[in-house]
């Protein structure tokens, strides 16, 4: 991979490096590491539906699985946080596979892929509101321990920063998925699986592979949720929000793009936000507010507010750029 394809990433990073450096304010900041963990669960999602074409309402299974491992190694068998961090992540990557595995060498697609996750998040969900070990309906309470082995600290400032190193990594993932022969296969059985199996690409291979990577990528925000919060139970874990989070991050801001996930985390973010100032703490409101956009988003802007912005840079770029001057014949 060249430089130049990973020089936008840096200029991003960096800037988004520099904002505790600006913004001292703990609302302000606790509102950037939300933006960061749904971006993060939404390159993990986009990984799978955008570049892969797989779209799941079940993202929500890997985030939890995250959740829960990390917490449970912690609180039941004195597991270090960082260390438990990275169980989280493995454990998640490997029920994607499993259930990539079985969805995918079922001939799953479509409406039934998704309906298969949706129902895999769900029995999970019902099994950690039930199981001892995840404290059943009470949920799971990491001790507070403010030292940074354990993964805590007394400013929200190094959450940002990690929290900001794992959606750099998660931008590279896709970068490089972008550039790479894996990449184009995967495009491939995007556009048409059937075609892509005649060229000789293991259709099922890549698509078990792209949901593995999902899954950890959507597991390591998992993982950081619980040791950002302390605390985890089945419904959030498990919950629907996220699942909705992970596929509008993406949709609204670019699917299938590197940094649409992160564009339209801030704009998802910034409309919850706006549904409270509006009118408070009305149940549901905020998901109204969603589902309006995502219509207009795919009635009016199917490339998402990052294609929007594309598209008007190119019609600047027309306007400001001179016309050519008509060559003028040399009469003999």
């Amino acid at each position: 991979m060249t430089a130049r394809l990973l020089l936008p990433l840096l200029l991003v990073v960096v800037a988004l490096a520099l904002v505790p450096a600006v913004v001292t304010s703990n609302v302000a900041l606790n509102f950037m590491v939300t933006v960061l963990l749904i971006a993060l669960v939404g390159q993990g999602w986009n990984v799978l539906g955008g570049y892969g074409g797989q779209y799941s309402f079940g993202h929500s299974a890997f985030f939890g699985t995250g959740a829960y491992v990390t917490a449970i190694l912690q609180v039941r068998y004195g597991v270090n946080a960082w260390l438990g961090f990275a169980l989280g992540i493995a454990t998640g990557a490997l029920v994607g596979a499993a259930i990539g595995a079985v969805s995918f060498r079922s001939g799953l697609r479509g409406s039934y892929f998704a309906l298969v996750t949706l129902a895999f998040a769900e029995v999970l969900r019902i099994l950690a509101s039930v199981t001892p070990i995840t404290g059943a309906g009470v949920g799971t309470l990491i001790k507070l321990d403010l030292r940074p082995e354990a993964l805590q600290f007394q400013s929200r400032v190094p959450f940002y920063w990690i929290i900001l190193a794992l959606v750099a990594i998660s931008l590279i993932v896709a970068r490089v998925i972008e550039a790479s022969r894996f990449g184009a296969w995967l495009v491939a059985v995007r556009e048409n699986e059937s075609a892509a199996r005649a060229l000789g690409v293991n259709a099922t291979l890549m698509k078990v592979s792209a949901m593995t990577i999902s899954a950890a990528i959507t597991a390591a925000a998992g993982c950081f949720y619980a040791q950002y919060f302390l605390f985890v139970d089945s419904g959030i874990a498990f919950g629907p929000w996220i699942s909705v989070e992970a596929l509008l991050a993406p949709i609204i801001g670019g699917i299938g793009t590197v940094f649409g996930p992160l564009l339209g985390a801030l704009v998802v973010k910034m409309l919850g936000e706006l549904a409270k100032l509006v009118a408070g703490d009305a149940p549901g409101l905020d998901l109204v507010i969603y589902g309006c956009v995502l219509i207009l988003v795919v009635a009016f802007a199917p490339r998402g507010v990052g294609g929007v912005f594309h598209e008007f840079y190119n019609f600047v770029s027309r306007a400001w750029t001179p016309a050519p001057t008509p060559m003028r014949r040399r009469d003999g």
